[in-house]
């Protein structure tokens, strides 16, 4: 027997040895970025939980088996004695209860692993946090429901499902141990195993009777009615079945073990007779017999209160209920003088979407094919003196396009990306090309904003895990024919000072090179988790992280990426669930790491949040408030998209604050549509009506449902100290205001531009309508959308024209600023968005009418070779040049 044991702890040691090693290398990494008690937390409440419903499920278990095994039968010969020869049987009574034990602590070993799952869970249970709001059907704080009852239902199924694991061996081991038995002459069983299953079966009802009590508390989930959470059928015939149901179920345990020290069990069975049927009517047909047939015709009389309760609940659940209302008179009074005050947010104004715009950063600023430009950002800086806001790419590492794709080039020799590329939103050069005020390799800027630790080894690119300070060169960057090399600096890594750790990430990574490497040395750093989303989540698995994370450039020339963070739940009563993020959701944590150490930082951005208070007490010291972030930082925070993307959803519904006009859907809202997709919202820097500066906001707007005019638009403030804030715009109802598709259609219907289009449109090259942009200026709306222009085979895009739509009016013109001066004359705007961009009106003139002749010199060579569309595309040029001389 001892063999056997030491047999199945090798197999139990191999099996879990890819656990431990990883078990290992987690806490190594913990210890590099200096939050061992996090890890420590973690795993110690893993092991304290796991092994609590173990010794628990243990007990359970042996104790009832013991109790079995103990039990003695007066015959002489049984069933089981008929059927195996007599010594067989003898022996496998010998190991009796060496089975008892090994079937009891299989069982709590796999019950306590499935227990130590849960830690999270038993966390939150242990260190709850008060919500200050209590449910309307109970009367309970929604704490209880976030933080308790979550654990509390996986502690009743464990509960459950261990009694039915112990009652099946309870009746096997009877069986076996002939006190029940079964045989052709029928049923019997002796008094004893009668007692036990009875006691058992009086703990089963107990348990039951909780899982009833938890079903009350899950009414305030339902989906029985029109809208979430408990409904009239609920509350008035479902709860009353499931408290009829505690008593019958306490009832039943108390009767079986009245039951148990006496003959007759005509009593418990009548009453668990009466408890299936109550079950299965009560819980199923009884509340859907009144939901059709009683709700059903008088359903806003009966449902007002719970629509109301559904509509609190989710509003708060949100923050939809801290959105400002506003009225936006939508005046169109919009003058050069107008524009001119508000001439900051004309510079702001965003013609560079990032899809075309991230194809044109690989083109202009890739350098090398081995790296990338994942994403494009927009952020603010003050630039010279103005507030601006610009565009910036970090220029990643990608191993899909290393010259040679080897072990050591992927893992020792490129293991880092290099630099950014950064530009204005809004300017143009002659070639229709972005402008950059950060750019190439080195990073060379043209403002006072530098880079001095270009490094990035910390990015969205999930590459692998790579080695620094080796006896291999570091490739740094390339310069002309030839390349840079560097050795790393940072804190970054774990050290690889003894053969045993070579040998664990040797196993750990599954790759024998890691320890036949000549080129590791003791002063070498293995750095992994290298993806800043995989990097954050391993450190707060608890927390919902932003998909768009961002990069900012500190005052001392580091490069951080920035992230948001969520906490979450699906348990707060009554509220409107959204399928990825539950029915609750605060931005409670910005996330800082440095792109080149690694170094992680955790602020705290919403410090009401009960769920992140509770986290905050679980591990101490693991978050900041948000005064502890550099001011350099601070001034980039963003309200994030995904968040305003959710809550606008919400607020299209939930911005009806009425009883009956939620449930007639009078004033439903959407958010506009460009062809088959939901517009997005944008960022901007404008100054907002009423404010007293420009500020950086996200911008989105709505139209009725059904309806394509606009009617309201919504604005997300970022900068402090209105940080977080949300202001609807509402427009007067009696006023037609044009909405997003409305002004596409104009556009798709203007005769000279869509004849403009159709000639760009031609074999070769295509146009790419970029996004249209509402841009609030005073009580007025501009309506801006920019052209691309590109070749169908892999030619870089180029912004060629710009529309602007105000009121009636509509122009396309080369760019922004010329496009304002035909809606509204006065003189030009300093410093806008321009293609053509002359440093005199007698220059101006000059280049104008020369591209006039060469567009006419042109079309008269079309017209001889008998190339009637190039003909026609060259005149319509030349007509829109004159018109520009004619201006």
């Amino acid at each position: 027997m001892k063999n056997i044991m030491a047999v199945g702890l090798l197999i139990l040691l191999l099996f879990f040895s890819g656990d431990l090693i990883s078990l290992y290398v987690d806490s190594l990494w913990y210890s590099e970025i200096h939050f061992e008690q996090v890890f420590s937390t973690t795993i110690l409440t893993e092991l304290k939980l796991g092994t609590g419903l173990a010794v628990l499920f243990f007990l359970m278990t042996y104790v009832n088996l013991l109790w079995v095994y103990r039990f003695k039968t007066n015959r002489t010969l049984g069933m089981w004695q008929q059927q195996l020869n007599v010594p067989l049987y003898h022996v496998l009574k010998n190991f009796f209860h060496r089975v008892i034990l090994l079937v009891s602590g299989i069982g709590a070993f796999l019950a306590g692993m499935q227990g130590s799952g849960e830690w999270k869970g038993f966390l939150l249970f242990t260190h709850p946090t008060a919500f200050g709001k209590t449910d309307p059907l109970l009367g309970m704080d929604y704490g209880f429901y976030v933080f308790k009852l979550p654990f509390l239902i996986f502690l009743q199924h464990w509960l459950f499902g261990t009694l039915v694991i112990t009652l099946i061996f309870v009746l096997l081991f009877y069986i076996f141990k002939e006190g029940i038995r079964i045989n052709p002459q029928g049923f019997s069983i002796d008094q004893q195993p009668v007692q036990h299953l009875s006691l058992l079966g009086a703990l089963f009802f107990l348990v039951m009777a909780w899982g009833y009590q938890i079903d009350i508390y899950n009414l305030l989930y339902s989906k029985r009615g029109m809208i979430f959470g408990a409904v009239y059928s609920d509350v008035h015939a479902l709860l009353p079945v499931l408290k009829f149901l505690i008593s019958l179920a306490v009832l039943a345990s108390l009767l079986m073990i009245v039951s148990s020290f006496r003959k007759g069990y005509t009593l418990p069975v009548f009453i668990i007779g009466i408890m299936v049927l109550v079950h299965f009517v009560g819980e199923n047909l009884y509340p859907e017999f009144v939901q059709r047939f009683k709700v059903a015709p008088n359903e806003f009389m009966l449902e007002k209160p719970y629509i109301e309760n559904n509509i609190e609940s989710t509003r708060f659940a949100y923050n939809l209920n801290k959105i400002e209302v506003r009225d936006f008179p939508v005046e169109e009074n919009l003058s050069a003088p107008v524009l001119n005050r508000n001439e900051s947010t004309l510079k702001n104004v965003r013609l560079w979407d990032h899809a075309p715009l991230a194809v044109t950063y690989r083109q202009l600023q890739q350098i090398r094919p081995y790296y990338d430009f994942l994403d494009v950002d927009n952020d603010r800086y003050w630039i010279n003196g103005e507030y601006r806001q610009v565009t910036l790419s970090p220029r990643e590492l990608t191993y899909k396009n290393l010259p040679i794709r080897n072990w050591i080039n992927e893992h020792l020799t490129f293991t880092h990306g290099y630099g950014v590329s950064l530009g204005p939103v809004n300017r143009i050069s002659k070639e229709g090309l972005p402008e950059f005020f950060i750019k190439d390799i080195p990073p060379s800027s043209s403002l006072s904003l530098k880079i001095t630790r270009p490094e990035i080894y910390y990015g969205e690119i999930p590459n692998e895990y790579i080695f620094v300070r080796t006896k291999a060169k570091e490739f740094d960057y390339p310069s002309g024919d030839s390349n840079i090399y560097t050795t790393y600096q940072g804190t970054g890594g774990v050290p690889l000072e003894t053969f045993g750790k070579k040998l664990i990430f040797s196993a750990y990574f599954g790759s024998l090179k890691i320890i036949l490497s000549n080129d590791l040395t003791s002063d070498s750093r293995i750095i992994f988790f290298r993806n800043i989303q995989e990097r954050v989540s391993k450190l707060i698995p608890f927390i919902l992280l932003d998909q768009d994370a961002y990069m900012v450039i500190s005052d001392q020339g580091r490069l951080i990426w920035m992230l948001d963070g969520y906490t979450t739940s699906s348990m707060v009563p009554y509220s409107q669930p959204v399928s990825g993020f539950g029915n609750y959701i605060r931005n409670s944590l910005k996330v800082a790491v440095d792109a080149y150490d690694g170094t992680i930082r955790l602020f705290i951005s919403d410090p009401d949040d009960p769920i992140i208070q509770s986290y905050a007490k679980i591990y101490p010291g693991l978050f900041l408030p948000l005064s502890d972030m550099p001011s350099d930082l601070r001034s980039h925070i963003r309200y994030p998209v995904d968040m305003f993307n959710l809550q606008t959803y919400l607020y299209s519904t939930y911005h009806m604050k009425d009883s009956q006009t939620f449930y007639n859907k009078e004033d439903l809202f959407n958010i506009p549509r460009k062809g088959d997709k939901s517009m997005e919202p944008y960022y901007t820097i404008m100054k907002l009506p009423n404010e007293n500066k420009e500020e950086f906001v996200l911008l989105n707007s709505f139209t009725p449902s059904k309806r394509d005019n606009m009617i309201a638009w919504i604005a997300a403030r970022s900068d402090e100290p209105h940080y977080g804030k949300l202001v609807m715009y509402t427009f007067p109802k009696q006023k037609l205001v044009y909405g997003p598709r409305q002004v596409e259609a104009r556009i798709d219907q203007d005769a000279f531009i869509s004849q403009q289009l159709s000639l760009w449109n031609q074999r070769g090259s295509q146009v790419i309508r970029g996004s249209l942009l509402v841009i609030p200026i005073e009580d007025s709306l501009l309506y801006i959308e920019p052209l691309y222009l590109a070749a169908e085979a892999g030619s870089l895009p180029e912004l060629r024209r710009v529309i602007v739509a105000y009121g009636n009016k509509l122009v396309m013109e080369e760019n922004l600023e010329t496009a304002l001066q035909s809606l509204f004359g006065g003189k030009k705007l300093t410093d806008l968005p321009s293609a053509t961009l002359e440093t005199s009106p007698k220059g101006a003139t000059l280049s104008l009418a020369k591209t006039a002749l060469e567009q006419y010199q042109r079309a008269q060579t079309y017209l001889k070779e008998g190339n009637w569309t190039k003909y026609g595309e060259s005149i319509h040029q030349l007509e829109e040049t004159l018109h520009q001389l004619a201006r």
